[in-house]
């Protein structure tokens, strides 16, 4: 640092706020530390930070699993926004933990700063204590959850729109293929569901359960096809969507010329499906951006954060009216 500000013609105080991102510096000068940086190949030294500082600039990011397209794309989000901000990532599964609270263990005896919580892992973090320091964020848990910051989509009112562009295309029902017991993403996902039938002055009809995967959309899209009453269906995620559209296929109804089918969560794919999908669009990289922003807020100043991010109903070929497939 001291190399660096000889070369810039600075002080060593003026090169740790720019190092550290300190809003007091002018411009011209954080761009003449900046070019001596590169010059001098000056990185600024994590362990060293975190002796001084008390922080290591390392999150950590529990989840269930990494099989789900869901958490794939929130890993990469988090991944990204957590670089952006110049914070390392630490990834702990809980197939290779016996608990959340082992997870949480785990990353505190590595010395995270904070955590991200995804999805299914958020509904066991709700009954388990974090140890203390560990400032945590869960993607997808009730508001006012004590102690930490939540950052969800609007899966409720994703489903509601799901289920209302079926019914207005004439269908007399919609059917349902949720998530997993104990998913909050499922649960909503599913109340939408409900609320927009019960709107209509629909009985909600029977709903069957899968785990996210087409294997299981295509379990349960097969019994539903022996049904010709049935003509509109809601998965839970486009990757149940897929599993049912080939169950469909399979009993010669196809989509949407017997059945309508929407997913949620606009995979880079579901505009290549045949048809291409109807889905909900969750915003991932919102999702990710605001979950290390509230992580860093919590870090940094100890706030609690809570963000809802809206979703989108996108509009495809795997839909349409009830008269044209009449």
């Amino acid at each position: 640092m001291a190399d660096v500000a000889t070369a810039a013609g600075v002080s060593g105080q003026t090169v740790s706020r720019v190092v550290n991102d300190s809003p007091r510096v002018d411009p011209a000068t954080r761009a003449r530390v900046e070019s001596a940086m590169a010059r001098l190949g000056y990185r600024p030294h994590r362990a060293a930070r975190a002796l001084r500082t008390g922080r290591t600039q390392t999150i950590g990011l529990v989840v269930s699993t990494l099989a789900t397209v869901g958490n794939s794309r929130m890993l990469q989000a988090v991944a990204d926004a957590a670089a952006g901000r110049g914070y390392a990532l630490t990834v702990v599964t809980l197939g290779t933990e016996p608990d959340v609270a082992s997870a949480f263990e785990r990353l505190s005896d590595q010395g995270v700063d904070g955590a991200v919580v995804l999805n299914e892992a958020t509904a066991a973090a709700r009954g388990t204590s974090a140890p203390r320091g560990l400032r945590l964020v869960v993607v997808d848990a009730p508001p006012g959850t004590p102690g930490v910051g939540v950052v969800q989509s609007d899966h409720a009112e994703g489903a509601h729109a799901a289920t209302a562009h079926l019914l207005g295309l004439g269908h007399a029902t919609v059917h349902h293929l949720a998530g997993p017991v104990g998913s909050f993403a499922a649960a909503e996902r599913e109340r939408g569901w409900r609320e927009a039938l019960a709107e209509a002055g629909c009985e909600s009809p029977p709903m069957a359960r899968g785990d996210w995967t087409a294997a299981s959309g295509h379990l349960a899209a097969t019994a539903l096809a022996a049904d010709p009453a049935v003509t509109a269906v809601f998965a839970a995620n486009d990757q149940t969507a897929l599993g049912a559209i080939r169950a469909f296929a399979d009993a010669g109804r196809p989509v949407p010329g017997d059945v309508s089918v929407v997913g949620f969560d606009d995979i880079a794919d579901a505009a290549d499906y045949r048809p291409p999908l109807t889905t909900v669009r969750q915003d991932f990289d919102r999702l990710g951006e605001l979950a290390v922003a509230a992580l860093v807020a919590a870090i940094e100043d100890g706030a609690t954060a809570f963000h809802t991010v809206p979703t989108v109903l996108a509009v495809r070929a795997s839909t349409a009216a009830l008269r044209a497939a009449r």
